[in-house]
């Protein structure tokens, strides 16, 4: 063949090829486009050219009516009806109908990448897409919408993008419906209906439809974060993380505050409370898909993630990462105030209200104020009255599944924690702690006025008021005020004449279970409380305490008038009478 390039040695059949190709080398091109000013070697390419500024189609498949500019693409069209592909990869056994995209399909096998980019060094195996590459080191754009003005460096992009302003959706899944302005983000999403997960894990074994879908979940094994920030050096796994990233640094908030237009449609929700995505389980509804994916996990019971160490499995890898935390022993979050270290950073946000009091959730109705969210959300059940967590053994409902799981272990009689001092069993781990600290005497809580210990902190706060006079919760029927709402209900009892708890020896009723319980102790002669000085026993700890006085002779409270001093407070009662 004597048709042979003195450039490249490409070599030619005919010899008018040859002179078309050199002009290529020389950089001649003798034909160019009057409506965008595009230049060509030949004169039949123009020609082509021309037609996509005048749209014209002249070649229509006889078929699906489908218009082409060229005769060519109609020929290669017209295969896919046929079903003819007559190159096939004698690697993967793949078909195609051109033979140039058999040869650029083949280089993926051998990993030729021929065109590399004089800038960043980066190898691609075709030249288009070299060229769209360098389109980023030029931020040539050269495709704008004419409808909102933003621009593409690709021309397909481009009219990919105005199916938004035009609404059309011309890819349908027969299955469900949905639309798509590409197909081949149909075939991605006819992969959901299918099953097909053709992309595998080695790591996991978890599976994707998209190759790119692999590649990115790749890196979580990895840890590659191959894209860094240049102010601060943050890595990130994508760049468009990296890209909303950089925003904080040059305060770009363009979509009303916004790093991206994504974001922006996601937090209008919240304003137009617009809920599109409902479970069909129980029909509770989400503004995000993927918040609703995770919801029914729960109907499913799905638990993906589970712990190495230990076995236990989470519906959720975070959560899974926070409790491997546990046997590593890792907490990198510490307070400033008292050095209490956290796992979660949110944990320590959390904790560090208790030392300035900030409380940021208020209740509608009361006005109370709460450092945590949950706390005000578990708090509004009072003013509802709701209580969804009802017993399936005998009907009583709660307002927590904490207090349902402890409820359940009366039916079950399980009792998982006992006190190696009285062997006495407890269903939860926090009420035995708390029972121990009656064998210790511990008594954390002390009064700032008084001096006076307690065991817990809600009688704490309840003596406090004592010093206050505060009485918050008052008796509708006789007006009468209490400083604790338990004492108030106790005290309704009276009005209502509800006394539900009965001896069985006397018949005599109680308002309250525990005084049942105390008055029990009088049929049996039960007195469990010795004075350690004369042995005289008691059957309440009260009239100990107060008997106890008499060998210390202990006086505390005083009148105010005369000054005489008095073991009990009622005593000091009965004697300021004498004074009014």
């Amino acid at each position: 063949m004597g048709n042979v390039c003195s450039d490249c040695e490409k070599s030619f059949t005919w010899k008018t090829n040859i002179g078309d190709h050199q002009k290529m080398h020389t950089g001649k091109e003798a034909f160019s486009c009057a409506e965008c000013g595009k230049c060509f070697t030949q004169k039949s390419t123009p020609i082509m050219h021309h037609k996509n500024h005048t749209r014209e189609k002249a070649f229509s498949c006889s078929d699906c009516g489908k218009c082409f500019t060229k005769k060519s693409n109609l020929i290669d069209h017209q295969k896919i009806h046929t079903g003819e592909n007559t190159f096939s990869c004698s690697d993967c056994g793949k078909c195609f109908t051109r033979k140039s995209n058999l040869s650029r399909h083949h280089k993926i096998h051998t990993g030729e990448k021929g065109f590399s980019c004089s800038d960043c060094g980066k190898c691609f195996t075709q030249k288009s897409n070299l060229i769209d590459h360098q389109k980023i080191h030029t931020g040539e754009k050269a495709f704008s919408c004419s409808d909102c003005g933003k621009c593409f460096t690709r021309k397909s992009n481009l009219i990919d993008h105005q199916k938004i302003h035009t609404g059309e959706n011309t890819f349908s899944c027969s299955d469900c419906g949905k639309c798509f302005t590409r197909k081949s983000n149909l075939f991605d999403h006819q992969k959901i209906h299918s099953g097909e997960n053709a992309f595998s894990c080695s790591d996991c074994g978890k599976c994707f439809t998209q190759k790119s879908n692999l590649i990115r979940h790749h890196k979580i094994h990895t840890g590659e974060k191959g894209f860094s920030c240049s102010d601060c050096g943050k890595c990130f796994t994508r760049k468009s993380n990296l890209i909303d990233h950089q925003k904080i640094h040059t305060g770009e908030k363009a979509i009303s505050c916004f790093a991206s237009e994504k974001r922006l449609i996601e937090h209008q929700k919240i304003h137009t409370l617009e809920k599109t995505f409902s479970c069909s389980e129980c029909g509770k509804c989400f503004i995000h898909k993927r918040s609703l994916i995770d919801h029914q996990k729960i109907h499913t019971g799905e638990k993906a993630f589970s712990c190495s160490e230990c076995g236990k499995c989470f519906t959720w890898k975070s959560n899974l990462v926070d409790h491997q935390k546990i046997h590593t022993g890792e907490k990198a979050f510490s307070c400033s105030e008292c050095g209490k270290c956290f796992t979660q950073k949110s944990s320590l946000i959390k904790h560090h209200r208790m030392h300035t009091g900030e409380k940021v959730f208020s209740c509608s109705e009361c006005g109370k104020w709460f450092a945590q969210k949950l706390d005000l959300i578990r708090h509004q059940r009072i003013h509802t009255g709701e209580k969804a967590f009802s017993c399936s053994d005998c009907g009583k409902c709660f307002n927590r599944k904490s207090n349902l799981i402890d409820h359940q272990k009366i039916h079950t009689g399980e009792n998982a924690f006992s006190c190696s001092d009285c062997g006495k069993w407890f269903t939860q781990k926090s009420t035995l702690i708390t029972h121990q600290k009656i064998h210790t005497g511990e008594k954390a809580f002390s009064c700032s006025e008084c001096g006076k210990c307690f065991t817990w902190k809600s009688n704490l706060i309840a003596h406090q008021k004592n010093h206050t006079g505060e009485k918050a919760f008052s008796c509708s029927e006789c007006g009468k005020c209490y400083t604790q709402r338990s004492s108030l209900i106790t005290h309704q009892k009276i009005h209502t004449e509800k006394k539900a708890f009965s001896c069985s020896v006397c018949g005599k009723c109680f308002t309250q279970k525990s005084t049942l319980i105390t008055h029990h102790k009088i049929h049996k002669g039960e007195k469990a409380f010795s004075c350690s000085e004369c042995g005289k026993c008691f059957t309440w700890k009260s009239n100990l305490i107060y008997h106890h006085k008499i060998h210390t002779g202990e006086k505390a409270f005083s009148c105010s008038v005369c000054g005489k001093v008095f073991t009990r407070k009622m005593d000091l009662i009965r004697h300021q009478k004498i004074h009014t």
